[in-house]
């Protein structure tokens, strides 16, 4: 098969990583790609939003399979425009993806199939905004509307605090992502993220993983895009994905399809979970990012005959995923300023040395300048990932490679993984 896989971050070389270990895969083609992809396939200069160019590009290598990694590229209607030209699509059609591009559509969606989420409700106006919030109790959960980075949400510990968000927000801190906000009650428990692979029939559950969002130890700090994961969670049991596949997956198949938006692809489920019960804090349209990582790490099985039955329908006739029993960690080496204001363009040495078998550097944020030398061009920069006979031996592998980049510019979490451990 000819492959083109769409995007240029951490997610992307993790995808690219595991395609290029297919024997399906006769010719890997990236667009844009990063200098860690560079040795796994061909890197095409395409933007992931250049629909256009991107068919053009599917057809000139005559694409058997189109794998979309980022959610910017589904909200421009990547897949529709593949649909369009008869190329298979690993990626959900432009109005399916709307249950990530915007939270108020997904919000309304979990209303009318009684699927179990936070109450909220939706503004585009600051008054009408700040006088609901004297209907709730503080801490405060405010979320810009549309797609920003995984920076769009707002925890208030008190009023004057949520007000400030709201006006930060409708003034246009996220552009046209915020013009409008979601405002919805404070859930508590603990998190966890669950993949499932979906063909518009069939959702097949596709590994769980533990993400941490705050930008510092101890979940302190801003909320970013993801420091860290691992995988599998302890908190996500058996009977929680039971629970998970009929209350919440299962009738969200259902619906889009009976809305006539049928779901292809894969759909990340961000969970909230209180005495072993689930609510819906989020869908994602793609693979989430850190948790892809962690997950290809683990996966036994040839990712590349379930990308295809995803695009083109027949999940059921494959069997369920086989995983490696040990537990994988990736830590999120950022630049300094991130995700406010991140640094870009100091050098990186020592981030692309043979670290051994169980360690595997991706390219989240990188460059190549004339000289050959790396250089941080994103806020999340690397990924450094890790594959133990326990967590902790996997997270011990993982800083120590980390210990071996001579990188001053970056910064990371040092308790990734602590609630398991």
């Amino acid at each position: 098969m000819n492959i083109l896989l769409i995007g240029s971050g951490g997610r992307e070389h993790a995808l690219a990583w595991k395609i290029a270990q297919s024997p399906l895969c006769q010719r890997l083609v990236i667009a844009p790609g990063n200098p860690g992809m560079a040795a796994l396939g061909e890197c095409r200069d395409v933007k992931a939003t250049d629909v256009v160019g991107l068919v053009v590009l599917a057809r000139e290598i005559a694409a058997d399979l189109v794998v979309v990694g980022p959610e910017s590229a589904l909200a421009e209607g990547l897949a529709d425009g593949m649909a369009l030209a008869g190329i298979p699509c690993f990626g959900p059609m432009k109005k399916a993806a709307q249950l990530e591009a915007s939270k108020a559509f997904t919000k309304d969606f979990c209303k009318r199939h009684n699927i179990p989420t936070a109450q909220s409700e939706t503004f585009d106006n600051a008054a009408e905004a700040r006088a609901f919030l004297k209907t709730y109790s503080p801490p405060y959960v405010i979320k810009a509307d549309g797609l920003a980075a995984g920076k769009g949400v707002a925890i208030s510990p008190d009023y004057q605090d949520a007000v400030a968000e709201i006006e930060a927000m409708l003034g246009g801190r996220y552009g046209p992502a915020s013009s409008n906000i979601v405002i919805e009650e404070f859930m508590t428990g603990e998190e966890a993220s669950v993949f499932a692979l979906c063909d518009g029939e069939t959702a097949m559950l596709f590994g769980w993983a533990q993400d941490h969002k705050r930008a510092f130890d101890g979940d302190t700090g801003p909320n970013t895009g993801g420091m860290g994961t691992y995988s599998p969670a302890p908190v996500v049991t058996p009977d929680l994905l039971r629970v998970t596949q009929n209350d919440i997956l299962a009738p969200t198949m259902a619906g889009m399809k009976a809305e006539g938006n049928p779901y292809k692809g894969v759909l990340y489920a961000g969970l909230m979970i209180e005495d072993g019960k689930p609510r819906l804090v989020e869908y994602n349209a793609r693979f989430g990012d850190p948790e892809c990582q962690v997950l290809m790490l683990r996966l036994k099985s040839d990712i590349v005959p379930y990308l295809m039955a995803a695009a083109t329908g027949g999940l059921k006739q494959l069997p369920p995923p086989e995983w490696h029993d040990e537990p994988a960690v990736c830590v999120v080496y950022a630049a300094k300023g991130y995700p406010d204001s991140p640094l870009s363009g100091s050098i990186i040495r020592g981030a692309e040395q043979d670290f051994g078998r169980d360690v595997t550097v991706f390219h989240a944020g990188t460059s190549r300048d004339a000289d050959g030398n790396l250089r941080a061009a994103g806020g999340r920069v690397l990924n450094i990932c890790a594959r133990g006979k326990t967590l902790q031996d996997a997270r011990d592998k993982a800083y120590a490679a980390i210990n071996q980049i001579d990188w001053p510019g970056g910064f990371y979490r040092t308790d990734i993984a602590w609630r398991a451990l």
